[in-house]
């Protein structure tokens, strides 16, 4: 079955129905059938998230709907569909000469392949792609279906074609997840290409022999359960490393081993200042029976989802002996990124450090006053009693004043029990003395919590709590 292929007419009246808005609901396996056909033409996409199942039509669907056709269908077949349908009859078009001429429905459309409808889809989401990933630096894909990933490559593929591309930058994919697809925008042109060619680079010199060998070079060697390949590649793996070794040392830098890495690999860091960059290197193909492509070697830098590049292999054009040069200034361009990096990171931390500590001063003030005003509402409250309390004794005073029937045992006992309850009033009273100004606690760390506004009462690097924003 080709692309182009016709569909009966079940899957084109399904077709139709999906093109008229109708949702796709599958009777049997029949339906999927035709589903999953009209999906390998590339009429329809198939969209799942979790039991739900979205099927769209494309815009090549569209197309077939409206000519009877695949928009993909090549010259020679239209014009023998054309054929058969018109019959032996049909009259032919007189051509300059006089002499007959193709039939005029056999003729090639004169509409540009550009300006066709999957042309002009394809580029309108090829053209969104590359806006999404300049203004989000990338775009994810969450468990496409064949056809959605398919589509996706191909909006990556004309965008490449037709320099769609920003200055500097090219389109790159990686996985994402279990089944997922990330696109993002990388620096530079592409390793293969021919800008990549080392012609400006200064070479590093590769040894012939592994004579007087780094002591690092020397290990990996004499490890046999590392860097493992054919001999005369293992070979030309432990010179290449030698002669980056030996730059390294010439340089002033550091070559440091990196055991427990993969049994295919062999793996160093070069130390550059404070900062240590992952070289490794190994097959390309190890597992190919193609002789040419099993000899290729490969050169790989730590870190490899960042937009520098981070893999050098053998190609037509060029051996690893010499991009090696190449390799060493990337690392040491990366050195300088690490080190501007790490004083952006001293100054962004020196700059917390200081606005946790205004937060912090400004939290113990916001705490004091709160305590202040627990003490002021203590206080009222007591007050409030007192002045109750004071008012009963008043009408208590009142009441024994006005007694007339009451014997003197009964009006002493009152009046006992009036002067002790003055004396209650006036020691709860806060105000029989003048108070003094309170002196705050220090507060504690859950204290402080409440007004420090999503920052940390234990430092300035601990993990924020909650949602407050940082101000």
């Amino acid at each position: 079955m080709h692309r182009w292929s016709p569909l009966n007419e079940r899957q084109q009246a399904l077709l139709g129905r999906l093109a008229a808005g109708v949702t796709f609901d599958a009777q049997g396996a029949s339906g999927w059938r035709s589903v999953y056909a009209m999906r390998d033409r590339g009429l329809v996409t198939v969209t799942r998230g979790g039991d739900a199942v979205e099927v769209r039509v494309t815009p090549a669907g569209h197309f077939y709907l409206q000519h009877g056709h695949h928009p993909d269908r090549p010259a020679s077949a239209l014009e023998a569909a054309v054929g058969a349908a018109s019959g032996p009859g049909e009259p032919e078009t007189a051509g300059p000469d006089g002499e007959g001429t193709r039939p005029a429905a056999r003729r090639r459309s004169r509409v540009p392949y550009s300006e066709r409808p999957v042309a002009r889809a394809r580029r309108a989401k090829a053209t969104d792609l590359v806006e999404r990933l300049v203004a989000e630096g990338s775009v994810v894909v969450r468990d496409p279906d064949e056809a959605e990933a398919a589509e996706w490559r191909r909006a990556v593929n004309y965008a490449k074609r037709h320099g769609l591309e920003p200055p500097g930058k090219r389109i790159e994919k990686r996985s994402y997840g279990r089944r997922g697809l990330e696109l993002y925008l990388a620096t530079g042109p592409h390793p293969n290409s021919r800008e990549q060619e080392p012609d400006e680079t200064p070479r590093v010199t590769v040894p012939a022999q592994l004579r007087a060998a780094h002591p690092v070079v020397l290990a990996l060697r004499d490890d046999e359960g590392r860097l493992a390949m054919p001999s005369v590649l293992r070979r030309r793996a432990l010179l290449l490393l030698q002669g980056l070794a030996a730059e390294a040392v010439r340089r002033g830098h550091e070559i440091r081993d990196r055991p427990g890495c993969s049994w295919r690999v062999g793996e160093v860091d070069v130390v550059i200042g404070g900062y240590a960059c992952a070289v490794t290197i190994q097959q390309e193909f190890p597992q190919s029976t193609d002789p040419e492509r099993s000899r290729k070697l490969v050169i790989e830098l730590g870190y490899p989802r960042s937009a520098r590049q981070s893999r050098w292999g053998d190609r037509k054009r060029w051996v690893l002996e010499d991009v090696l040069g190449a390799v060493f200034k990337e690392i040491e361009a990366r050195a300088v990124e690490d080190g501007l990096r790490r004083q952006a990171e001293a100054l962004a931390k020196a700059e917390r450090e200081v606005r946790w500590r205004a937060a912090m001063e400004e939290a113990k003030e916001r705490a004091a006053q709160a305590q202040f005003a627990g003490i002021l509402l203590e206080e009222v409250g007591r007050w409030q009693e007192a002045t109750a309390l004071r008012a009963y004794c008043d009408a208590l005073e009142h009441r024994i004043a006005e007694e007339t029937d009451a014997d003197e045992l009964q009006l002493v006992s009152a009046r006992q029990w009036l002067a002790w309850a003055r004396r209650y009033a006036r020691s709860v009273d806060p105000l029989h003395r003048l108070p003094d100004m309170p002196a705050p606690k220090d507060p504690g760390p859950e204290e402080l919590k409440p007004f420090l506004k999503g920052w940390s009462p234990y430092g300035a690097d601990e993990k924020r709590y909650g949602w407050g924003d940082r101000r």
